[in-house]
């Protein structure tokens, strides 16, 4: 277990005596401290995590990581330029050592710490589904192996430092989801948990606002494939082009799944069941296995392929790998939900890009009904905005009976909708959540199935929340 003295030894390159007492995680938020927790004060821009030592301490926080002094009741060390401590005796209670970075230094104690870990490391990365393979991958390697993977939308570089450091020696592989929003971020985030295997799911617009273009996107997300070791293996969408320029790219043996034969892992045959999930064969090395999952979607397949291709990689057997695949709690995001009317919502409000957008149009053509789509604006799509969701009007003009637009970037979609033919009255354009809630709410009824998908911003939850039905 990661020890005080680790944690010294990581920030100072020195091993100070005297105090080997475990830490039992590692939090930023001070309500999450338990007793023996390493408390890392981050300064925000709305929050100050240094104004909450005591509370962490109160909460039975033992260390805490600060880049600027405090008045508290304990002893401080001061680490900065350099500085190295000799000894540890005398420090029982809680204490604080004062670093030039706490968000350096937290990066510091996981790499420090991830080096004395024999576990191997799966990462994650892509624009559209990051989130749900990791959760599919950890469910298929679970099947026969102690698994830990990243929190929620811990992928970033306080987040994966933070789940590092909850690793032990009991762990067996770890999967650890890889955001990206600037160049060299993966590469950072891959210097700290050194990943074994490297999965890749697609390259999209989403975050083209801040990094500039898919070129940009695709370089940032290719340096997992960089990062891993000549004995590693990449995971690669062989159907993206994207995807496919990063085979280049890697030391590693490359592993490909996909729509065609020609992907080492390759799937045909799929039907969508609609909210009964997906069926689909798996071909692997001249074998077929027909499988069907609970998660909803066609696009659910290559989630599944990504999570088998691990399973297969890490020695499981087809049996573990399709009882991983049909757990049932393993589909994220999307929840089904009734009104007191009997329609059916889609509550896909997460967040929207226009490839996850289009995902979400094609579950609903699945899906017999009435067909309504609330969308709202995309954000952070730079360049691709007009183009994003033009492809989004379009698709809905081939699916639904009904089109409400939220936002005046959905403004877009709309427009593309009726220029490929949706007529003019089945679609509505409002400019917040209240005004589209106010249009259903007068007309829904239990033949409807209704999409709701929008980006965080947009508040599109207040639609589901205020159509769906309460006991």
């Amino acid at each position: 277990m990661l020890t005080v003295a680790d944690i010294f030894e990581a920030i100072t390159g020195k091993r100070p005596a005297d105090n080997e007492t475990v830490i039992t995680d590692a939090v930023i938020d001070s309500r999450r401290a338990i007793s023996g927790a390493l408390f890392v004060a981050m300064s925000g821009q709305n929050s100050d995590g240094h104004n909450y030592v005591k509370h962490a301490f109160s909460k039975g926080a033992v260390v805490a990581i600060l880049q600027k002094t405090v008045e508290v009741d304990c002893p401080v060390f001061d680490l900065r330029q350099g500085k190295t401590v000799d000894s540890l005796a005398g420090t029982d209670g809680p204490f604080c050592i004062l670093v030039d970075n706490s968000i350096l230094a937290l990066q510091q104690v996981a790499r420090f710490w991830r080096r004395k870990l024999k576990l191997k490391v799966i990462g994650v990365t892509g624009s559209v589904g990051k989130s749900t393979t990791k959760e599919v991958i950890a469910e298929v390697l679970g099947q026969r192996y102690r698994t830990l993977k990243n929190e929620g939308n811990f992928n970033n570089e306080i987040g994966l430092p933070l789940t590092v450091l909850r690793m032990s020696e009991g762990y067996e592989y770890a999967v650890l989801e890889m955001g990206f929003y600037v160049l060299g971020e993966i590469s950072l985030l891959c210097d700290i948990a050194l990943p074994e295997i490297g999965v890749v799911t697609n390259i999209g617009t989403v975050h083209a606002e801040r990094a500039g273009s898919q070129e940009i996107i695709a370089r940032g997300k290719a340096e997992l494939v960089e990062s891993l070791p000549e004995e590693g293996i990449a995971v690669l969408n062989q159907d993206d082009p994207w995807v496919r320029g990063m085979a280049s790219k890697t030391r590693a043996r490359v592993f490909w799944y996909g729509f065609t034969p020609e992907a080492d892992l390759w799937a045909d045959n799929i039907i969508g069941l609609g909210l009964q999930g997906v069926s689909f064969r798996l071909h692997y090395q001249g074998s077929t296995h027909s499988i069907q999952i609970p998660m909803i979607g066609r696009h659910s397949v290559q989630t599944a392929m990504r999570a088998a291709a691990v399973g297969l990689l890490c020695g499981l057997s087809w049996q573990e790998i399709i009882a991983g695949l049909q757990a049932s709690h393993t589909q994220l995001r999307l929840v089904a939900v009734r009104t007191n009317q009997g329609a059916l919502i889609l509550d896909d409000t997460y967040n929207a890009t226009p490839e996850s957008t289009l995902a979400a149009l094609n579950l609903l053509d699945e899906l017999d009904g009435r067909r309504i789509a609330v969308l709202g604006d995309m954000l952070e799509l730079g360049q691709y905005e007009q183009e994003g969701h033009e492809q989004v009007g379009l698709r809905a003009a081939q699916i639904v009976n009904q089109l409400i637009t939220v936002g005046s970037r959905a403004r877009m979609i709309a427009s593309s909708a009726k220029s490929a033919g949706l007529a003019g009255q089945r679609i509505k354009q409002v400019e917040n959540a209240d005004q589209a809630i106010q249009i259903l709410q007068s007309q829904l009824s239990k033949n409807d199935v209704v999409l709701v998908k929008g980006s965080r911003s947009m508040h599109m939850e207040k639609i589901v929340g205020a159509l769906e039905a309460h006991s």
